[in-house]
């Protein structure tokens, strides 16, 4: 069969084919409901009021705050929500791996990023944790989890599994990371609620990877497939 021809499911690895069966699923729901857990800790053992944790970590924030640490802060802030982080990185990202032949990937980063914006409204209207007063920026409502945290999380994952190299990974972490510090910095969020907002990124990431996995798994080995002249294979079959 030409690869040009070849389906995707055609051209994944066997485990890749038996990913639906196995552990990652059971993961992915782990996480979240590990989220909604936390969640409901939090409001049920105080109402919502911010743990010991929350507090010890907004008082050594709050004391080291300067504008050197304020300006990488904002934007984080700005990058990772709002119309940019919603609207404007989300397209950018889909459009280019469209242009890169890679439309299951722009489909698993689409469903991924949509369905972790879903359940981080969901669960901010369930527990409707406060934020901090001691805030610097202005936010929608709800404190848990993070929507920030969740979409950089959601992010790394995703990008992480379409591009399966150790620096994808390791930018990944590290944006989510700084993301996770930036949220507490500007009072937006207590350090349980970044938490929260890791957790259903990972968790969103993973399930919607499991159904998906054979069909990105046999795109990416299609496109990196040398041909018989010994390059990558074409988008389209010469004739």
């Amino acid at each position: 069969m030409n690869h040009s021809e070849q389906q995707p499911t055609d051209a994944a690895s066997p485990n890749a084919k038996r990913i639906s069966h196995r552990w990652p699923l059971i993961s992915g729901i782990g996480a979240l409901v590990l989220a909604g857990l936390l969640g409901a800790l939090l409001i049920v053992r105080a109402n919502g009021e911010p743990t010991v944790l929350d507090v010890e970590w907004m008082s050594e924030i709050i004391e080291h705050r300067s504008p050197w640490w304020t300006v990488p802060s904002l934007a984080m802030n700005y990058i990772g929500g709002g119309i940019i982080g919603i609207f404007v990185v989300p397209i950018v990202i889909i459009v280019a791996l469209l242009l890169v032949k890679r439309p299951t990937a722009a489909l698993y980063y689409l469903a991924a990023t949509l369905l972790s914006s879903a359940v981080v409204q969901i669960l901010k209207n369930v527990f409707g944790r406060a934020r901090p007063e001691d805030i610097l920026v202005t936010s929608d409502f709800g404190s848990f989890p993070s929507g920030h945290v969740a979409n950089a999380a959601t992010m790394a994952v995703t990008l992480g599994i379409i591009f399966p190299r150790v620096w994808v990974w390791v930018a990944g972490a590290i944006y989510t990371v700084v993301m996770m510090l930036s949220r507490t910095y500007l009072g937006a969020h207590w350090l349980t609620d970044t938490i929260g907002g890791l957790l259903v990124g990972i968790g969103v990431a993973i399930v919607v990877w499991v159904p998906l996995a054979a069909r990105l798994d046999g795109e990416r080995n299609l496109r990196q497939r040398p041909n018989a002249d010994g390059g990558a294979t074409p988008a389209r079959s010469a004739h």
